[in-house]
């Protein structure tokens, strides 16, 4: 009995997996070696040196590094060992990583984020979270896993990343 269990659980797996392979296939092939991207999402294509997210809320801000118009690497933490400006809106998962960067914003507008792997973002300003205006994924092909907008008038800011799946994240901050 057991064996005829186990050969039905494998033939309903088997056709799923055998069906996965092409169209993972698929996928790379439609992509181009170098995807152009839009203007305003140009600086993902360049580097900016590693940057360590510092994940302690009694770090002076003064002492963290800005995320700019480039695509940055940055270094997270386990949850464990952070203290975030604010009570994030979605529960911190134990075995997942985040972390906290901040952001000048110099002039009214509307701040896009976009990071290359699943995470959520809180942005916040004076002690309360910003509401996002819109989000999504960025064009296809780009490696721009998600992309979240928030209208932002000038001051200091602090992008709060909880629950990426991996202690690094790429990220780029930009005005739109």
């Amino acid at each position: 009995m057991k064996l005829r269990v186990a050969a039905l659980a494998l033939m309903c797996v088997a056709p799923a997996v055998v069906l996965a392979a092409p169209a993972t296939k698929k996928a790379a092939e439609a992509c181009p070696a170098k995807p152009v991207l839009p203007p305003e999402l140009a600086g993902w294509e360049r580097n900016a040196s590693s940057k360590t997210i510092y994940g302690y809320g009694d770090a002076r801000q003064a002492d963290w590094p800005p995320l700019g118009a480039a695509r940055t690497e940055l270094s997270l933490h386990k949850f464990e060992s952070l203290r975030y400006g604010v009570t994030p809106e979605r529960e911190p998962d134990v075995y997942k990583f985040g972390g906290m960067v901040p952001i000048e914003v110099r002039k009214d507008g509307r701040l896009v984020v976009a990071l290359d792997g699943g995470a959520w973002i809180d942005l916040v300003r004076d002690g309360k979270v910003v509401k996002s205006v819109t989000h999504g994924h960025g064009p296809a092909c780009s490696g721009i896993r998600k992309m979240v907008e928030f209208e932002v008038t000038p001051g200091r800011y602090l992008l709060q990343i909880v629950n990426a799946p991996t202690d690094r994240i790429h990220a780029m901050a930009m005005m739109r």
